[in-house]
């Protein structure tokens, strides 16, 4: 990967990370809202510190290991806002953090599935 690929990745699981943060802090004070807006900061959040890691990555296992974490901490937060958007919150900030999600979870996977790949193809030589 290069390190422009990198960077990318690192701002971009960065900026969504504020975005949820700042969203949730729109959310109504119920129990509802505050139980829901904990479990989404934390996955949110957790996808960057993960995506940091991975680029200090030990080797390239622990690098497959960080990114796939990352990816799991995705799905997580696409379904902690859909369920926002399903119960709390319905507007567009909502949508595109979920759109934003969906194409981290992609991104995630394609970068897991590509480190995979490298492994193995080096791994018969």
């Amino acid at each position: 990967m290069k390190s422009g690929q990198k960077f990318d990745i690192q701002e971009r699981t960065f900026e969504f990370a504020v975005r949820v943060v700042k969203l949730v802090n729109r959310l109504p004070r119920t129990t509802a809202g505050i139980v829901i807006g904990r479990q989404v900061v934390r996955s949110a959040t957790s996808i960057g510190a993960n995506v940091e890691e991975a680029d200090a990555a030990e080797s390239k296992r622990d690098f497959i290991h960080k990114m796939s974490v990352a990816h799991k901490e995705a799905r997580e937060t696409r379904y902690w806002l859909r369920i926002i958007q399903a119960s709390l919150a319905n507007d567009d900030n909502v949508q595109a953090s979920i759109q934003e999600s969906d194409e981290l979870v992609r991104i995630l996977y394609s970068i897991v599935n590509n480190a995979r790949k490298n492994q193995n193809s080096k791994m018969g030589r």
